[in-house]
């Protein structure tokens, strides 16, 4: 079982500022960590691994100082690390990390064979949750996202029983192996890490790529090149509206709950997948 986890250096955005003239982030505000959903990931990777065994990797787009958080993520538990770092990638959107990042899992996969790839279900900087999506486009495998439970893995039969989080309930999914979680925080606790992974961490030192170690690449969808993506104006979304309060006395809030009940009733009945 070979599984590749997507991770990602961000600035804190406890800290972090706007800028206001350019509507982006100003990334010198605040200090850079390992993308708290990322970490999750890795730890659900290091869960599955000791079940199944076999090994994880982990792989970043970045600058080269992003080494640091693929170092976190040997710590927490992770077996290898690849860093994609080259001018032709600054800029990059979605679209064109998400293509630069299945050009390397390409590249991984044809010396380690992969099973699964794992994703946070976004990156706190950009909040938009399409890059895990946009990998599996490219790589033509399945996707599940907003995974809060990786129930099963049966690796005789190449399957995945996967539950995940919709709005208004739960989704339970069997998916075929290779295929692409993207994962929720409340999937797991970020464990302490042993002593011999903090040492082994700090002694590592990642693979490196540039776009020339990379095969058959299309310049023109990597960078500002690949990127259509234009921020117009950045506001902050309305809060979502609460719950409804039941009022009366005990029979008129029975006789209320049953009609929200019944108003959700297909939210009770199980579907089968199309």
């Amino acid at each position: 079982m070979h599984i590749v986890v997507c991770v990602k250096q961000v600035p804190d955005t406890k800290i972090i500022k706007i800028n206001p003239k350019t509507n982006t982030l100003d990334r010198r505000s605040a200090p850079a960590i390992l993308n708290p959903y990322d970490a999750h990931a890795v730890q659900e990777a290091v869960k599955i691994k000791e079940i199944t065994g076999g090994s994880i990797s982990v792989l970043s787009m970045g600058p080269p100082q992003a080494t640091a958080v693929i170092k976190k993520s040997i710590e927490i538990g992770a077996d290898r690390g690849y860093l994609i770092t080259d001018r032709a990638f600054a800029g990059a959107d979605t679209l064109a990390t998400s293509y630069a990042l299945s050009k390397a899992l390409e590249r991984i996969n044809k010396d380690h064979p992969v099973d699964m790839i794992i994703c946070g279900k976004h990156a706190i900087d950009g909040d938009t949750g399409q890059v895990g999506p946009g990998i599996a486009r490219r790589m033509d495998i399945p996707p599940v996202t907003n995974v809060i439970e990786v129930t099963e893995v049966n690796q005789k039969e190449k399957t995945v029983l996967i539950k995940r989080k919709l709005t208004n309930g739960y989704e339970l999914i069997q998916s075929q192996l290779p295929c692409l979680l993207t994962i929720e925080k409340e999937i797991n606790d970020i464990e302490y890490s042993p002593m011999p992974n903090m040492i082994e961490a700090a002694r590592y030192e990642p693979t490196i790529w540039a776009v020339s170690d990379l095969e058959n690449v299309d310049l023109a969808q990597l960078g500002l090149k690949g990127s259509p993506t234009i921020v117009g104006k950045m506001f902050t979304p309305p809060r979502p509206e609460g719950g409804k309060k039941l009022e009366g006395s005990s029979d008129d809030q029975v006789s209320q709950l049953m009609e929200v009940l019944m108003e959700k009733k297909d939210l009770f009945t199980l579907q089968p997948s199309k």
